[in-house]
Parts: C-alpha cells; structure tokens; sequence
C-alpha cells in the first residue's frame, strides 16, 4: 500500500503544513516559557475579570513560586504537585512555577468530592497542594490520609487587586456563601508563598524532553482513575503539531484567545495554557463559564479572535440571545471537541456567527489533540478531522488487526503525543500501549475515503456528559454503598443539554427508597456531573450466566 493510500489525509494538509511532524518546538516547557516571556515580556498573557497580567510578570510571579516549593518547602525535583483551582490569573503563575522547580503538575478537578481528591492525591503521591479556598475544606477533610505535607490557599480575587478583588471574594465568601469553613494547619497563603519565594534563591533544573511534566488523571480506556505520565515531549509535540495546523490562520501575537475551558483539562492546558502562551497571544480566562451573562460580556468587551469550546457550551451561548447581536467579524476560529458537536447546535452556531465549528478529536492519553478540522472550513463536517502532523491512526479489529478505510473499528493511534503510560500502573498500560506504540482509545471510528475521522460510537461504557468522562462502575459503587440500594447499574442516555447524561437502574433493598434519596446520597460523594440524571427503580436486572450486569441489554431497553 502506498503513503498515499495508507494516509490519505497528507493530501487534504493545507499548504505550509508539514506532512511529517519532524522535531520538537523545544526540548522543555521551560525552555519554551523562557522563549515566549523574553520574547513578548511586556506584552499581556493571560487577563481574568479585566485584569492583565504581562508575560513579564508571569515570569517574576512563577519564579518567586517555584523558589518557594524548591527552597522555601524543600520539594525535591520529580516530587508532585496538585493543581485545585479554576482559571483564574494565579493559575498559569503556579502551573509554570511547578514545572519550573522541576516537580511534576497533578491536575485535580476544583469540583471534587473529597472521595475523589483522597484518591487522586493518594495514588500521585503529591507532596503539595494549592488550591482556591472554595475547595479548601475539602482538602482539609483528606489530607490527613495522604502525603500531602504543604498546603496553599488562595481566593479568586487575590490577584485582582482592590476594589475589584476584594469585592468579588467578598460576594463570594459573604453574599453567596460558596466558601464553606475550613482549617488546615499550616496553610499558607498565596500571597505570602509569593513573598517567601521572592526573598529565596531558584536553581531551575536541567530537564530532559524525556522528565515528567504532568500526571493527568482519566479512567482511561479500563478501570478506575489512572494518571497519564505525560512527559515534557509529549506536551510540546502536541503544541507543535496542532500550532502547525493552524499555523495559516493564528497570527500569534495579535490572537486574543479566550478559555472558557478549565485548564486541568487537558483540551485546554494545551490550546490556551501552552499553545497561545507560545505564540505570544492574550488569553482571557474564563472562571465560571456557566455564567452565560457574564461570559458573553467578557467576549463583547474582549474583541476576541480564537474560542475553544465544547458543545454543551456552543448549546448555551446559541441560545442567548445577547451573544447573537455580537460582532463575530473579528473571530477567526470557534474550535472545540470532548464530545462530537450536534449537527443541529453546529448548524446554529453556523446561522447566528456565520463562522463554523472546527471539531477536533483527543484523549488525556495523548496529551491533547489527534485530529482537527481544517480552520479554514466554512462548514462543519461532522468529522473529527484530519489526523496531526505526525499522527498515524489506524482502525483495528477485535483481533488487533488493521481494517480498509471506510470500515468501523477501534481507533487506534500512534505518534509523538501519545503517553508514556498511566502512572504505576504497568498491567493497565499493557492493554491500551502495545509494542508497536500505538494507543488503543476504545473508541470507535472510521477513516473514510478524504481522509477525516468519524466517530462511531465508544468501545466501552463510558459516559460522556458535557465532554467529560464518567465511568459507571464508579458511580454503581457509591450506588452501591446506599444501605437502600441491592443492585444498581448505570448506562448513559441522550440529552439534549449535555449530550449525555447518567441514568441509574436500581434494585431496591428498602422499598421505601426514592429516586431522590439515591440522588442526594451520589451527590454527596460525587462531581455533580457524575450524578445519575435519572433514576428507574426494577425488580431485577438482566444478568449474564455468570451473573455480570448486562448494561447493554439495559441500553436496548431505554
């Protein structure tokens, strides 16, 4: 077969994008911070509520806070630090100043239950936590049974300065009540890790393109939450690659970026955190993208150029009717993925911006992206897109054996973003790395003949609600920790909000038991997206001859 045929989308690359990935951008993240703040220093990098921070400062703020973890705490290089806040200015300060300490980000959902963060921060072993006081008595449940011996506190307006600072945190913490009473011993705050830092000396590491960077969390294709070792390479192939592809549209450093996206979540670590970081672009961090109001007077004010998304997000603002009268003449590219967008959101979206939506494909596993609509489209195509720069996809049997292009199977991905592994965890790396490199996704798809990605369906029972994963087996446990509850099992069911949503079957214990009751006590334990949306009480459950819960009959039966 030839090249041609066996990557039929190297025909389809625009011009001036490489058909090979070729090297690295840079050998480290911080060699490619040193670049852009020396480069771009006076310039703005990221802005929260109308608040700038220069590339400059960026650079003097995360210096003094890796000078605080490094000689102020003691943190040895390779050590791990969680990660617990939303976007706000203070993150990209401690997520460089992390890396530039040479210690490892864990990025933890702000949102956690205390059940989830135990774990997570159990099983890095992070020495360190930062997180916004809104979910500091969460942490102060926990830390006792883990590792964590360093704590930092910080609010969502320490960074914005008076009057403006100071009232948000106090309509926050006294008007809404959104910051319930913790106590940690020791903690510090922020400010103040900042002046400690400041007065200390920063010996910056010589790290390796091959030096652990990041442990992002997913439940992967198998199991329970696993950490993806994403190393220092790893992050820069996918900047560089997905850079390359929308080298002929992004200028740079006349991009005005917006990040509505949480930056522990991978889609946005690398497009805003990293990409547009070394471009040179203004980034506007958005802390509370539900907040539709807000967000579509933050993107009035912010003559915005680049926005990336998910579908749940493009639904809402679609539906206000303030962000149809904004002026779309500057925008460039709305881009997204962590779900398939709805034809009939894409084609809304196409009718009120006249802009498409570029649809992209990736997994926390291969640190970011692994296909991307074309940015010049003027429709979406209802594809993932053409594989990166150096990407090979190749669609698999159950045997593990490559399928014709047009024919559905597993996808299947090689190339430079793909992981090292899931943290201490060699028996789960085994089932999705194979020896030939390439990553099994437990997705299904197809290349079709033009060389786009389609998204079938999923191999396993994940459950994608708003773009994010949530595995049943998770939420059946706590199901199953109900004194009420004698079965449960847990499938995902269409919604026309969030693309999916959890539905529960239950097989009660207690016949008084209510769907709100089982409710109440899943969120109790779990993120709120994790929480069964619906609730079917049966009389039994279908079941295999060996006695497995057969979701799938469950799912033929909704």
């Amino acid at each position: 077969m030839t090249v041609a045929a066996a990557m039929p989308w190297l025909d389809r690359y625009p011009p001036g994008v490489a058909r090979d990935f070729g090297g690295l951008p840079f050998a480290t993240i911080p060699e490619m911070f040193a670049t852009s703040v020396t480069r771009y220093r006076d310039q703005v990098a990221f802005e929260n509520f109308g608040v700038p921070l220069t590339y400059g400062e960026v650079d003097r703020l995360s210096r003094d806070f890796a000078a605080f973890l490094q000689s102020g705490r003691g943190l040895a290089r390779g050590e791990r630090v969680a990660v617990m806040m939303p976007n706000i200015l203070q993150y990209p300060v401690v997520l460089f100043g992390i890396l530039r300490a040479g210690l490892v980000v864990v990025s933890v959902n702000p949102l956690y239950t205390a059940r989830e963060l135990e774990h997570q921060l159990i099983d890095s072993g992070a020495v360190a936590i930062v997180a916004f006081e809104g979910a500091a008595h969460v942490v102060a449940e926990v830390i006792g049974r883990t590792a964590v011996r360093h704590v930092v506190v910080t609010s969502i307006g320490e960074m914005l300065g008076r009057p403006k600072g100071w009232l948000i945190d106090f309509v926050l913490r006294s008007v809404k009540k959104m910051v319930p009473p913790w106590s940690i011993d020791g903690a510090m705050n922020f400010r103040a890790a900042l002046a400690r830092g400041r007065a200390l000396g920063l010996t910056e590491p010589a790290l390796a393109a091959d030096d652990l960077a990041f442990l992002q969390y997913t439940g992967g294709t198998t199991g329970v939450s696993k950490g993806a070792m994403l190393l220092h390479r790893h992050i820069l192939a996918n900047v560089g690659q997905t850079a390359q592809f929308f080298s002929t549209t992004v200028e740079g450093e006349t991009e005005v970026a917006v990040a509505p996206l949480p930056l522990y979540h991978i889609l946005a670590l690398v497009m805003n955190c990293m990409n547009f970081f070394m471009l040179g672009s203004r980034q506007v961090l958005i802390t509370n993208p539900r907040d539709i109001p807000r967000l579509v007077r933050t993107l009035r004010d912010s003559g915005f150029t680049f926005f990336v998304g998910v579908n749940t997000l493009y639904n809402a603002l679609a539906a206000n009717a303030d962000f149809a009268r904004l002026d779309f003449s500057k925008v460039k590219v709305f881009a997204g993925g962590g779900a398939p967008f709805q034809a009939a959101v894409a084609d809304r979206w196409k009718s009120i911006t006249g802009k498409a939506l570029i649809e992209g494909y990736g997994l926390t596993e291969t640190s970011g992206a692994v296909s991307i609509n074309l940015p010049m489209s003027d429709r979406h195509s209802g594809c993932a897109g053409l594989p990166l720069p150096g990407t090979m996809i190749e669609i698999r049997d159950d045997d593990g054996q490559a399928l014709p292009h047009g024919e559905v199977g597993e996808i299947c991905v090689r190339g430079p973003q793909v992981m090292a592994g899931y943290w201490r965890r060699p028996a789960d790396t085994a089932q999705v790395l194979g020896a030939d490199g390439f990553l099994r996704t437990g997705d299904v798809g197809m290349i079709r003949p033009d060389g786009l990605l389609r998204i079938v369906d999923r191999l396993k029972d994940m459950i994608l609600v708003s773009g994010f994963n949530v595995y049943p087996s998770e939420v059946e446990d706590i199901l199953m920790t109900h004194p009420g509850v004698a079965e449960a099992a847990v499938i995902g069911v269409a919604d026309a909000r969030t693309g999916e949503a959890v539905k529960a079957f239950v097989v009660r214990r207690d016949p008084a038991l209510t769907a709100a009751a089982v409710t109440d006590h899943c969120r109790a334990c779990l993120t709120g997206y994790k929480v069964p949306h619906q609730v079917e009480f049966r009389d039994t459950l279908p079941k295999s001859p060996v006695g497995k819960i057969l979701r799938r009959e469950l799912r033929l039966a909704v």
